[in-house]
């Protein structure tokens, strides 16, 4: 689990180095809504690939290791330490035209545009709307119907139908 004194932590793991870093998934969803609305199993943080091995050695240096999973990728890993925290890191760059590129696709810069808290620490994160786009497209659980719903609701986005 990672609450919010460990997700905090992780993001000054970051901040202390100069390495910027976008919050998405659940902790993402909660930074928009500046509450902690249920339990994270883990943190998804976007790091620029030409800082990624710099934030990689930081996370080694802090007891971190990395955990094979079946979707590991080279931009895409994860992370874990002895108190069982996880970090589901994905690498990214930016092309010419200033678009996120993550393994092969393009998004348009406005998908970091968001701004939220946890706690009472500002982040950057995904913001709202692309928070729930990327809710599409797979088997979804309790937690992004809970994700979902409360995005929706706090931003007057409409609740998408597999979400109703």
């Amino acid at each position: 689990m990672v609450n919010k004194t460990d997700a905090i932590e992780i993001i000054i793991y970051a901040e202390e180095n100069g390495i910027n870093i976008w919050i998405d998934g659940g902790w993402g969803v909660d930074a928009l809504l500046e509450e902690e609305t249920r339990a994270h199993n883990d943190i998804d943080l976007f790091v620029e690939e030409s800082n990624s091995k710099r934030f990689v050695a930081i996370l080694e240096g802090k007891g971190f290791a990395e955990v094979i999973e079946t979707y590991t990728t080279t931009s895409h890993t994860v992370w874990q330490d002895n108190k069982g925290r996880i970090i589901d890191l994905h690498i990214f760059k930016f092309n010419e035209q200033g678009h996120i590129v993550f393994e092969g696709e393009a998004y348009p810069p406005e998908v970091f545009s968001g701004v939220g808290k946890i706690g009472h620490k500002v982040v950057r994160c995904i913001d709202a709307k692309n928070q729930i786009l990327f809710h599409l497209g797979y088997e979804h659980d309790e937690n992004d119907v809970h994700d979902v719903k409360l995005l929706c609701e706090r931003f007057n986005i409409p609740v998408p139908g597999k979400y109703r």
